[in-house]
């Protein structure tokens, strides 16, 4: 599901040597505008991670997502971060990005991230519970043309469609973690499946090397 959105680093050298492409206003959807200094409304929301009673869940499982939901709940329930720092993410898209650091009482408790591609955009929302990644949220929306692909091109190739943001496809991921290992995956994509262990396996390497490299850029 990710790897088609990696497509978009091969255009990394597009960007300019002083800095991000601009966003087009019309790219900038209601999750980017909250990408603030001021930020206080979450993207996911209180009942973002837990709106759905998964009938894959025996009551051990329950038992176990119950704290990481719970915690969700409760750094979603503050209503003033004691400090929020914003950077830029280079390389990572070709049209730029930025990661938000939300601090309560001097702890890190949650990190967002945004990645525009010329095919997509990624939001990305990372919980902490005790210092340790805890639950991931991922709405990956998969342009219905490239972003420069205009009504000109679209006659030109007799195509029947142009850009239109509203016309993407969104995808939504929430992976639960305990201890620093994956346990649980719900995917909008592929609702009602049951991943293996080896698919549990690679995300977990893909979202902590993620997660690494924030940790790596976290302001002072």
């Amino acid at each position: 599901m990710k790897g088609r959105y990696f497509y978009v680093l091969t255009m990394v050298f597009m960007i300019p040597a002083s800095g991000y492409a601009r966003i087009p206003d019309y790219l900038i959807t209601k999750e980017s505008k909250e990408f603030s200094y001021s930020i206080l409304k979450d993207t996911v929301g209180i009942g973002g991670a837990v709106h759905e009673e998964d009938t894959r869940l025996n009551k051990r499982m329950k038992d176990r997502l119950e704290p990481i939901r719970a915690n969700f709940k409760k750094i979603n329930s503050i209503g003033k971060w004691t400090s929020v720092k914003k950077i830029p993410i280079e390389g990572e898209s070709a049209e730029g990005g930025e990661a938000v650091f939300y601090y309560q009482n001097n702890r890190l408790e949650k990190i967002t991230t945004k990645h525009y591609g010329e095919t997509g955009q990624v939001l990305t929302e990372y919980y902490l519970l005790q210092g340790n990644l805890s639950f991931v949220f991922e709405k990956d929306y998969t342009y219905n043309r490239p972003l420069f692909y205009n009504a000109e091109m679209m006659r030109e190739n007799k195509d029947t469609e142009a850009f239109d943001f509203d016309k993407s496809k969104i995808t939504e991921t929430r992976s639960y973690f305990e201890k620093g290992n994956l346990i649980f995956v719900i995917s909008s994509h592929d609702p009602g499946t049951s991943f293996s262990n080896g698919y549990l396996t690679e995300e977990e390497k893909r979202i902590t090397n993620h997660f690494k490299k924030l940790l790596a850029l976290m302001p002072n």
